[in-house]
């Protein structure tokens, strides 16, 4: 199939294939992404003599990497969703010109996280909730990571674009690429040469280097519909295009953010309730419950494409028909992560220690934290159509109110009534209930509005829109 082809079938072919050909390249690249950082979490956690603290270490460092991550949807999703829509419309230039802003837009963020977060290191993680015995750890990978930070957010969110732009089994590739190679250099950094918690860094941001050269050499091939021009004057910021970008982005940015902050107080309340080793205990439940997290998040790359193009291509049919199918695959998986969580936590949680007290504190913190999983899958691909459809108050509302508005004040209420850590752990099922009830309400709202929508219709009655 040529390359110009590529983006009309999302608006004829059926929809159940085109989110097999979309979602399963994203299920995979997603899951791979996920096995990623464990495996980064595995060979840490079996450091000799130091292998708990260095998941404890390991652990403090997610919040700053959550704004890392924050700061690189703000920019990527954006551009992402608006290189679906205009490509629906058939506006290619725009679409090049939305292009070229992501990769300035990239860099400069990237560059002045990095700036910061060398600057203010310590304090930062300390504020995290790192101790004497995890700053060291926390320190070494982090340092890593931050120094490659720009090419992270280049690398994750051209990937994105290119499955936008109807590529999804190459955005697949380059993921597992990344996966399979830093599965093999993480075992001869750490251990081959001495280089511990450093080398699973220096070997993470190694392999989204090579990943990151292909990808730009993807791109500027000059026959492929979307592409980079020769120019460099055409890599100057549009502010417009930036604004219109970032404010498609906010959602997912504010979620992100959202995520560090209550990492942030989840770390500081299980330190108080339960040590270091807790903390520990959070990063590997947070590692099982993630791998389906992201398995979802696959389905919701698949829907991004398939729902943008054809809300730009005003088929509202097609945009209402995706959004079912999708929730429905992603509920099954996050049922699936509530079996594995509630029959088989000791395994699951086996595989990053033998520490036997980190082993029991993390096994029975899974068992409590997923007990509403099975809904979490319907509510993401819920607030990622809003996303999609540029409905930006109301997917930014959707991504904020589990964490914020019902999740953080759980996180302090429970664990003094009940007098444990174990109050940490049920606030998220408990948040998780209330957020997906809320959700449901939305979802009914715009789904009898699209269904009073006929194709080729005006989109007024949705609201906001790209």
């Amino acid at each position: 199939m040529s390359a110009s082809a590529i983006p009309t079938e999302l608006g004829t072919k059926p929809i159940g294939a085109l989110i097999r050909q979309y979602a399963v390249p994203g299920i995979i690249a997603m899951t791979a992404s996920s096995l990623y950082n464990m495996v980064d979490s595995i060979y840490i956690g079996h450091i000799a003599d130091v292998g708990s603290l260095s998941i404890a270490g390991l652990a403090v460092t997610f919040p700053l990497m959550n704004i890392s991550t924050a700061f690189g949807t703000l920019v990527g999703v954006g551009a992402a969703t608006m290189i679906s829509v205009l490509l629906g419309q058939k506006n290619y230039g725009a679409a090049r010109k939305v292009l070229c802003n992501d990769i300035t837009l990239n860099i400069i963020t990237g560059v002045v996280f990095t700036l910061v977060a060398l600057l203010w290191m310590d304090p930062i993680l300390c504020f995290f909730g790192a101790s004497q015995a995890t700053l060291p750890f926390a320190r070494e990978y982090m340092t890593v990571i931050a120094l490659g930070n720009a090419v992270t957010h280049l690398y994750f969110g051209l990937n994105s674009i290119v499955r936008s732009s109807g590529n999804p089994r190459l955005a697949m590739g380059l993921t597992l690429f990344t996966v399979i190679s830093n599965a093999i250099l993480d075992p001869i950094f750490i251990f081959g040469l001495g280089m511990g918690i450093r080398g699973a860094a220096l070997a993470t941001v190694l392999c989204q280097c090579l990943s990151l050269g292909y990808t730009l050499w993807y791109f500027f091939n000059p026959e492929r519909l979307l592409h980079l021009p020769r120019s460099w004057k055409v890599f100057r910021v549009d502010w417009k295009v930036a604004r219109d970008s970032l404010a498609i982005g906010l959602g997912p940015f504010l979620m992100n953010l959202a995520s560090c902050i209550v990492v942030l107080f989840i770390n500081q309340q299980l330190v108080k309730w339960g040590g270091d080793l807790a903390i520990g205990a959070y990063g590997i439940v947070n590692r099982i419950s993630f791998l389906f997290v992201m398995v979802v998040m696959g389905f919701n790359q698949g829907m991004q494409p398939i729902a943008g193009y054809n809300y730009g291509a005003r088929q509202y049919g097609r945009v209402r028909e995706v959004y079912v199918k999708t929730a429905l695959w992603a509920t099954l998986v996050t049922f699936a992560g509530f079996i594995v969580s509630e029959f088989l936590s000791g395994p699951a949680a086996g595989i990053f220690t033998t520490d036997p007290v980190l082993l029991e504190k993390a096994a029975r913190g899974l068992q409590k934290m997923n007990l509403a999983f099975p809904i979490v899958g319907f509510q993401m691909v819920t607030t990622n159509l809003f996303q999609c459809l540029g409905m930006v108050k109301k997917s930014i509302f959707l991504s904020l109110s589990r964490q914020l508005l019902f999740l953080l004040p759980c996180i302090y209420i429970l664990p003094p009534l009940l007098e444990s850590e174990n109050g940490v752990w049920y606030s998220f099922p408990i948040s998780d209930s209330i957020s997906a009830f809320l959700t449901a309400l939305l979802a009914v709202g715009l789904l009898r509005k699209l269904g009073r929508l006929k194709d080729g219709d005006e989109p007024t009655i949705l609201g906001s829109q790209i």
